[in-house]
């Protein structure tokens, strides 16, 4: 049995009235002791599906487990204690308490979770020793720098021993010197009895990964252009989608969708012959923000963003560009 599966793990939020799905039908199945990176463009769901993991919100479909717990089964004090103990969660922005020495903040936690504090400094002693900090115990956030300053973040989220480690973007704020002492402690954090879960952008980490899953898509610029037929209300692509190329309306009508908050839809653009949409998905590296439907039967022109402009450019298509992506 794996030590973290997805299966079928929807995700989506409500923005400006509309509902958003940056993971849609994801399955990934993940063995004791492995680091996974999530990777991909901003939007495409990193920080949302960490928070997914630590049960901070509830996937709209599928399930989480972590071992033997199904995390989108939890409530009340249960999913407290799951996220107290079975979770550790290490932010980009390191988040340390400014009064409280290392060694403190390290031991807040345990505190927390009832344990006496002399116990509590033990532990926190032997993570930032073994983390390399042992000269560190007594400084301040303030006094420590940024490569100093994650490492005990990532003390922090060992304290109560949880056998799933969260990481959103942990080297964003560092430089180079930093990021290396980081991501040896990550790769040595992940071990049996324990999974690590990292969301970046950070090409550096990739080394280290046992596992990278891409969460957004690849910009196109090879793409064959070619004619697509569609019958009245035929799907060309669904909300949430990954999208790798642009359409140009030759003929017909192309309806833009929405899903509302009550289950309802909004067209949010017509596009008729000379239009075209679809080209922020492949240029940025984002889900699709519309469902593209044929109210009549239509034909459309796949092609790149690239081809797209030259299109625009060489006055072969002057329609007005829509805002979907």
């Amino acid at each position: 049995m794996p030590s973290l599966a997805l299966r079928d793990v929807t995700l989506e939020y409500e923005r400006a009235g509309y509902v958003v799905r940056p993971i849609d039908g994801l399955n990934l199945d993940v063995d004791d002791g492995e680091l996974v990176l999530l990777v991909g463009a901003s939007g495409c769901g990193k920080t949302t599906l960490l928070s997914a993991l630590a049960a901070l919100l509830s996937p709209a479909r599928g399930s989480i487990s972590v071992g033997d717990v199904e995390v989108t089964g939890l409530s009340g004090r249960v999913r407290d204690e799951y996220r107290r103990h079975g979770v550790g969660i290490v932010f980009q922005a390191f988040n340390l308490l400014p009064a409280l020495h290392a060694v403190d903040n390290v031991a807040v936690p345990m505190w927390n979770a009832g344990r006496g504090g002399r116990m509590a400094k033990r532990r926190a002693t032997e993570l930032l020793t073994e983390l390399g900090l042992g000269d560190r115990l007594d400084h301040r956030p303030a006094d420590l720098s940024g490569g100093q300053q994650q490492r005990v973040a990532i003390a922090r989220a060992l304290a109560l021993d949880p056998p799933l480690l969260l990481a959103d973007e942990p080297t964003a704020h560092l430089d180079a010197d930093h990021v290396q002492q980081v991501l040896q402690v990550l790769r040595t954090t992940a071990q049996p009895g324990r999974v690590v879960v990292v969301g970046t952008h950070d090409e550096r980490m990739l080394p280290i990964a046992d596992r990278v899953v891409e969460l957004s898509v690849a910009r196109s610029t090879n793409v064959e252009r070619r004619e697509v037929e569609l019958g009245a209300g035929e799907i060309l692509f669904r909300e949430g989608e990954p999208g790798d190329v642009a359409y140009v309306v030759e003929s017909g009508r192309i309806e833009l969708v929405r899903q509302l908050v009550d289950g309802s839809e909004e067209v949010v653009v017509d596009a008729g012959p000379g239009r075209w949409f679809g080209e922020l998905a492949p240029l940025y590296g984002l889900p699709r923000s519309a469902t593209a439907r044929a109210a009549t039967p239509s034909v459309v022109t796949r092609c790149s963003p690239q081809q797209l402009r030259h299109l625009v450019r060489t006055g072969t298509h002057a329609g007005a560009m829509s805002d979907e992506r």
